[in-house]
Protein backbone atom coordinates (compact mmCIF):
# COMPACT_ATOMS: atom_id res chain seq x y z
CA UNK A 1 0.00 0.00 0.00
CA UNK A 2 2.67 2.58 0.79
CA UNK A 3 4.63 1.57 -1.92
CA UNK A 4 1.64 2.06 -4.28
CA UNK A 5 1.19 5.54 -2.54
CA UNK A 6 4.59 6.32 -3.14
CA UNK A 7 4.36 5.72 -6.56
CA UNK A 8 1.07 7.85 -7.27
CA UNK A 9 2.39 10.68 -5.53
CA UNK A 10 5.56 10.75 -7.83
CA UNK A 11 3.15 10.26 -10.83
CA UNK A 12 1.32 13.34 -9.68
CA UNK A 13 4.68 15.37 -9.40
CA UNK A 14 5.64 14.30 -12.84
CA UNK A 15 2.50 15.04 -14.54
CA UNK A 16 2.28 19.17 -12.25
CA UNK A 17 6.12 19.79 -13.64
CA UNK A 18 5.42 18.25 -16.87
CA UNK A 19 2.01 20.54 -17.52
CA UNK A 20 3.78 23.34 -15.89
CA UNK A 21 6.84 23.41 -18.12
CA UNK A 22 5.07 22.85 -21.16
CA UNK A 23 2.83 26.24 -20.69
CA UNK A 24 5.62 27.76 -19.55
CA UNK A 25 7.50 27.16 -22.57
CA UNK A 26 4.23 28.23 -24.80
CA UNK A 27 3.65 31.53 -22.92
CA UNK A 28 6.64 32.35 -21.17
CA UNK A 29 7.51 31.76 -17.29
CA UNK A 30 5.99 34.99 -16.11
CA UNK A 31 2.90 34.87 -17.89
CA UNK A 32 1.28 31.57 -16.61
CA UNK A 33 0.49 31.51 -12.57
CA UNK A 34 -0.08 29.17 -10.32
CA UNK A 35 -3.71 28.76 -10.95
CA UNK A 36 -3.37 28.00 -14.35
CA UNK A 37 -1.27 25.58 -13.67
CA UNK A 38 -3.30 23.71 -11.19
CA UNK A 39 -5.98 23.93 -13.19
CA UNK A 40 -4.47 22.15 -16.50
CA UNK A 41 -3.20 19.72 -14.11
CA UNK A 42 -6.29 19.06 -12.28
CA UNK A 43 -5.20 19.67 -8.99
CA UNK A 44 -5.51 21.86 -6.66
CA UNK A 45 -3.03 24.85 -6.04
CA UNK A 46 -2.66 23.95 -2.13
CA UNK A 47 -1.68 20.39 -4.35
CA UNK A 48 0.79 22.08 -6.56
CA UNK A 49 2.47 23.97 -3.27
CA UNK A 50 2.37 20.48 -1.38
CA UNK A 51 5.19 19.04 -3.99
CA UNK A 52 6.57 22.38 -5.12
CA UNK A 53 7.14 25.37 -2.83
CA UNK A 54 8.49 27.40 -5.20
CA UNK A 55 7.38 29.09 -9.41
CA UNK A 56 10.92 28.28 -10.04
CA UNK A 57 11.42 24.68 -8.98
CA UNK A 58 8.22 23.93 -10.93
CA UNK A 59 10.52 24.06 -14.26
CA UNK A 60 13.87 23.60 -12.53
CA UNK A 61 12.38 20.15 -10.93
CA UNK A 62 15.63 17.68 -11.09
CA UNK A 63 17.11 19.59 -8.19
CA UNK A 64 19.04 17.11 -6.76
CA UNK A 65 20.85 17.08 -10.28
CA UNK A 66 21.52 20.42 -9.85
CA UNK A 67 22.52 20.51 -6.27
CA UNK A 68 24.63 17.60 -7.82
CA UNK A 69 23.65 15.31 -5.03
CA UNK A 70 25.25 12.43 -7.05
CA UNK A 71 28.53 13.95 -6.69
CA UNK A 72 27.87 14.21 -2.93
CA UNK A 73 26.82 10.25 -2.59
CA UNK A 74 29.87 9.60 -5.30
CA UNK A 75 32.70 11.61 -2.85
CA UNK A 76 31.05 9.97 0.48
CA UNK A 77 30.66 6.29 -0.95
CA UNK A 78 34.33 6.24 -2.41
CA UNK A 79 36.44 2.91 -1.84
CA UNK A 80 39.46 3.85 0.60
CA UNK A 81 42.20 5.10 -1.00
CA UNK A 82 39.99 6.84 -3.60
CA UNK A 83 40.54 11.01 -4.17
CA UNK A 84 37.47 12.61 -3.95
CA UNK A 85 37.87 13.97 -7.51
CA UNK A 86 38.64 10.03 -8.63
CA UNK A 87 35.18 9.32 -7.02
CA UNK A 88 33.84 12.07 -9.57
CA UNK A 89 35.82 10.99 -12.68
CA UNK A 90 34.71 7.43 -12.01
CA UNK A 91 30.98 8.45 -11.68
CA UNK A 92 31.03 10.58 -14.88
CA UNK A 93 32.54 7.94 -16.74
CA UNK A 94 29.70 5.73 -15.70
CA UNK A 95 26.80 9.00 -16.45
CA UNK A 96 28.24 9.17 -20.11
CA UNK A 97 27.78 5.81 -20.23
CA UNK A 98 24.45 5.35 -19.20
CA UNK A 99 23.55 8.40 -21.29
CA UNK A 100 22.00 10.08 -18.21
CA UNK A 101 20.03 13.71 -18.82
CA UNK A 102 22.87 15.28 -17.01
CA UNK A 103 25.14 14.83 -19.44
CA UNK A 104 22.59 15.15 -22.43
CA UNK A 105 23.25 17.83 -25.04
CA UNK A 106 20.50 17.76 -27.76
CA UNK A 107 18.35 20.27 -29.40
CA UNK A 108 15.77 19.64 -26.49
CA UNK A 109 18.71 20.33 -23.21
CA UNK A 110 19.45 23.10 -25.96
CA UNK A 111 16.04 24.53 -25.69
CA UNK A 112 15.63 24.15 -21.96
CA UNK A 113 18.53 25.71 -20.88
CA UNK A 114 17.82 29.05 -23.36
CA UNK A 115 14.85 29.32 -21.44
CA UNK A 116 15.94 29.13 -18.29
CA UNK A 117 18.89 31.96 -19.58
CA UNK A 118 15.54 34.18 -20.39
CA UNK A 119 13.96 34.70 -16.71
CA UNK A 120 16.07 36.36 -14.53
CA UNK A 121 14.17 34.65 -11.76
CA UNK A 122 15.11 31.13 -12.62
CA UNK A 123 18.59 32.68 -12.74
CA UNK A 124 18.58 33.81 -9.59
CA UNK A 125 17.32 30.24 -8.30
CA UNK A 126 19.87 28.75 -10.36
CA UNK A 127 22.55 30.47 -8.46
CA UNK A 128 21.08 29.02 -5.07
CA UNK A 129 21.17 26.14 -6.06
CA UNK A 130 24.83 25.93 -7.23
CA UNK A 131 25.52 28.01 -3.90
CA UNK A 132 23.97 24.74 -2.07
CA UNK A 133 25.60 22.30 -4.49
CA UNK A 134 28.99 23.99 -3.36
CA UNK A 135 27.92 24.33 0.32
CA UNK A 136 26.89 20.90 0.17
CA UNK A 137 30.79 19.52 -1.51
CA UNK A 138 32.53 21.26 1.09
CA UNK A 139 30.91 19.62 3.74
CA UNK A 140 31.56 16.31 1.90
CA UNK A 141 34.92 17.48 1.49
CA UNK A 142 36.07 18.07 4.78
CA UNK A 143 33.04 17.51 7.07
CA UNK A 144 30.53 20.14 9.09
CA UNK A 145 33.35 22.83 9.58
CA UNK A 146 35.09 22.71 6.05
CA UNK A 147 37.71 25.31 5.04
CA UNK A 148 38.40 27.83 3.19
CA UNK A 149 40.19 25.24 0.80
CA UNK A 150 37.58 22.97 1.24
CA UNK A 151 34.67 25.60 0.31
CA UNK A 152 37.19 26.70 -2.91
CA UNK A 153 37.19 23.20 -4.28
CA UNK A 154 33.52 22.77 -3.75
CA UNK A 155 32.68 26.38 -5.46
CA UNK A 156 35.24 24.73 -8.42
CA UNK A 157 33.63 21.59 -8.79
CA UNK A 158 30.37 23.58 -9.27
CA UNK A 159 31.45 26.49 -12.08
CA UNK A 160 33.07 23.84 -13.54
CA UNK A 161 29.98 22.04 -14.60
CA UNK A 162 28.57 25.26 -14.83
CA UNK A 163 30.89 26.33 -17.61
CA UNK A 164 31.05 22.94 -19.10
CA UNK A 165 27.28 22.80 -19.78
CA UNK A 166 27.00 26.59 -20.82
CA UNK A 167 29.46 25.89 -23.45
CA UNK A 168 28.67 22.66 -24.72
CA UNK A 169 25.21 24.36 -24.99
CA UNK A 170 26.78 26.87 -27.18
CA UNK A 171 28.62 24.60 -29.29
CA UNK A 172 25.39 22.90 -29.90
CA UNK A 173 23.24 26.23 -31.25
CA UNK A 174 26.64 27.25 -33.09
CA UNK A 175 25.86 24.49 -35.28
CA UNK A 176 27.99 21.63 -33.50
CA UNK A 177 27.05 17.90 -33.31
CA UNK A 178 25.08 16.27 -30.01
CA UNK A 179 28.10 14.20 -29.86
CA UNK A 180 30.69 17.58 -30.53
CA UNK A 181 28.53 19.21 -28.04
CA UNK A 182 28.91 16.24 -25.52
CA UNK A 183 33.15 16.37 -26.32
CA UNK A 184 33.62 19.85 -25.18
CA UNK A 185 31.70 19.14 -22.15
CA UNK A 186 33.42 16.37 -21.08
CA UNK A 187 36.90 18.01 -22.41
CA UNK A 188 35.88 20.64 -19.60
CA UNK A 189 34.93 18.56 -16.26
CA UNK A 190 38.33 16.81 -17.08
CA UNK A 191 40.17 19.88 -17.15
CA UNK A 192 38.32 20.91 -14.20
CA UNK A 193 38.48 18.43 -12.30
CA UNK A 194 42.10 18.28 -12.76
CA UNK A 195 42.26 21.73 -11.19
CA UNK A 196 40.43 20.98 -8.37
CA UNK A 197 42.64 17.82 -7.46
CA UNK A 198 46.08 20.05 -8.45
CA UNK A 199 44.60 22.67 -6.16
CA UNK A 200 43.58 20.37 -3.41
CA UNK A 201 46.93 18.34 -3.45
CA UNK A 202 49.06 21.76 -3.18
CA UNK A 203 46.76 22.73 0.01
CA UNK A 204 47.57 19.51 1.51
CA UNK A 205 51.34 19.89 1.30
CA UNK A 206 51.13 23.11 2.21
CA UNK A 207 49.52 22.04 5.45
CA UNK A 208 51.69 19.15 5.95
CA UNK A 209 55.34 21.81 5.78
Amino acid sequence: MGERRESKKRETRQRISDVATELFLARGFDAVTLDEIAVAAKVSKMTVFNYFSRKEDLILDRQDDLKLLFFREAIRARPKGQSPIGALRVLMSRLREEKHPFTRFDRHAANFWRFVAASPSLEARLRELNDEAAEGLALELAGPKPDGLARLAGGMIVLTVHTARQEAVRVFERGGSAKKAHAVFFGLIDQGFAAVQAMMTAGVRTIAS
